[in-house]
């Protein structure tokens, strides 16, 4: 294997990874309570060092601590909070703080920070995106029967005229980084119900929370990922026209 063709075709994929991360970031702007991926690299291991080889004996000792290129890690989740954006509709909410709304998708919970409500044909809240139902602090449905005079205060306290109905359930976990997209902004952990604790959340009502996309700065990032991407491209054809000449051209002398 030549080492500098395979150092760059590493970058080629890392970076090919990095647009594909920011690209997504990218179209999911407008989505409310997304939350971007940051693109996470690490380090990869020569073939002698993943074979427990004597790099003096079976590699080249000069090239060797360079390593075996960089490669894509599992994406971090930037669990910032997003920017408050008013809508004038009661049957919506966004948190302003750590936590998450609590939603059954099929016999799973998630964790979401959509906070587009409405109700259902069983007269419970439900997300309007998806339909899950949107669960209390108890983790049970919340029976609206009727999207009129519905009243959401900070802690989550749900009123329908001057009845009371439900606690808005707010959760948290412990290690965000155990939660995995599931897609519609919802958030999924095969134990949630073990994991769960409660938020620290202000719910506000009338509003939903942006995704935490700074388009501005995601294209900026995507500009200098295709730049990189397009050098160690570059690199592989140098190298190739190179070999090419010392095949073609050095060895025709004698």
């Amino acid at each position: 294997m030549i080492y500098g063709l395979y150092l760059s075709a590493t970058g080629v994929l890392a970076n090919s990874h990095r647009q594909d991360v920011i690209a997504n970031n990218l179209a999911n702007a407008e989505t409310v309570g997304f939350k971007r991926d940051l693109a996470v690299f690490r380090e990869l291991r020569t073939a002698a060092q993943l074979r427990g080889l004597d790099a003096r004996r079976h590699s080249n000792p000069w090239l060797e601590p360079l390593g075996g290129g960089l490669g894509p890690a599992p994406a971090h989740v930037d669990y910032s909070q997003g920017e408050l954006e008013s809508t004038g509709d009661p049957l919506t909410a966004a948190l302003d703080g750590r936590g998450f709304f609590a939603v059954r998708d099929g016999r799973d919970i998630r964790l979401t920070r959509d906070g587009r409500f409405t109700v259902n044909r069983s007269g419970n809240l439900a997300l309007a995106g998806g339909g899950q139902e949107v669960l209390d602090d108890r983790l049970r449905p919340i029976p609206i029967g009727s999207s009129r005079q519905v009243t959401i205060l900070s802690d989550g306290s749900i009123s329908r005229g001057q009845q009371f109905v439900a606690r808005l359930g707010v959760f948290d976990v412990a290690d965000r980084s155990r939660l995995r997209k599931m897609g519609s902004s919802l958030l999924g952990h095969p134990l949630m119900e073990r994991i769960l604790r409660s938020g620290d959340a202000r719910v506000n009502q009338g509003f939903v929370e942006r995704g935490n996309v700074d388009p501005t700065l995601e294209l900026a990032r995507l500009m200098d990922a295709h730049r990189q991407l397009e050098a160690n491209a570059n690199m592989i054809r140098f190298q190739d026209q190179t070999l090419s000449r010392l095949v073609n051209d050095v060895g025709r002398i004698g």
